[in-house]
């Protein structure tokens, strides 16, 4: 038995002890070893297939859709309306109270299409007037600080590189009413935030998100270098979300497991079921 295949083990083993019934791990599908260890010999199943979209944060503002009202809410409201709306979504997590008042969390965003000005003209009334009566299209989402914990940085780059993204730089700064495509200063430690907990409703749903995410985006600058969020293959508001593909991954694999010996499911094995249309993504696990 090789080295990582007795690590796995260990893991599972833990992971058996401390209650959990399943096991789940990423990786990227070109990264065959990976994929041979866990879905080989391990026993684990092809899960899920989510896109990481990734956006740099400029000198100059995103511009958010003029048919969105945009909501900060408390931190009471925000559970309720991820406790009434999103509990059913995979990987939704219990103590999502504990998530949302974490130090890390900066905070959740409600973004509504109106297109009448009733929301745009209004104050925010509290989740259950919400949940009773929603607008026809919203979007949900949290903020995540990553630069709390780690930090990252782009090395390699030739020197060429490095300066044609300062020059760009130096022009957004200089002019944003170009808005200059700029590319942060990557090649030194920078700080990320992640988009987690999105979800919405409605036709325009995406519209929505789209409002939430270009938010987001101006609310990093001078904090940090990009925004990211990772989302459902499936997701319908994948499609507006604005992000760079050199930047991004649409290669994530999620496989997963069910622990336990043989004979003691109960016939139902959420590691072999069908996706759903959206993913919880914990950003503790980031």
């Amino acid at each position: 038995m090789g080295l990582a295949l007795r690590m796995v083990r260990r893991m599972e083993a833990w992971f058996e002890r401390m209650g959990a019934e399943y096991a789940y791990m990423a990786t990227d599908k070109s990264n065959e070893a990976s994929l041979r260890l866990f879905t080989v010999r391990c026993g684990y199943s092809k899960f899920r297939t989510p896109s990481l979209l990734v956006h740099p944060v400029h000198a100059h503002r995103r511009r958010v859709p003029r048919r969105a009202a945009v909501f900060r809410l408390g931190a009471r409201d925000a559970e309720r309306l991820y406790d009434g709306r999103f509990a059913h979504v995979e990987f939704f997590p219990a103590d999502i109270g504990a998530v949302l008042g974490n130090q890390l969390s900066i905070g959740t965003f409600l973004a509504v299409i109106d297109d009448d000005g009733r929301w745009r003209h209004g104050e925010w009334r509290g989740a259950e007037r919400f949940l009773a009566s929603p607008p026809a299209s919203w979007a949900l989402a949290s903020l995540w600080d990553c630069g709390g914990v780690f930090r990252l940085e782009l090395r390699g780059a030739s020197r060429l590189r490095r300066a044609a993204a300062a020059a760009t730089r130096a022009l957004d700064r200089a002019a944003r009413w170009m808005r200059v495509p700029s590319v942060p200063d990557f090649f030194r430690p920078f700080s990320g935030w992640f988009v987690y907990g999105l979800g919405g409703d409605g036709p325009d749903a995406a519209v929505a998100a789209e409002a939430l995410f270009a938010t987001f985006v101006n609310m990093a600058r001078g904090r940090a270098a990009a925004v990211a969020v990772e989302v459902a293959a499936c997701d319908p508001l994948r499609r507006r979300i604005p992000h760079w593909r050199r930047l991004s991954c649409t290669e994530d694999l999620w496989c997963m497991k069910r622990l336990g010996r043989v004979g003691e499911s109960d016939g139902w094995d959420w590691a072999r079921s069908p996706p759903g249309l959206s993913i919880f993504v914990d950003p503790r696990e980031v």
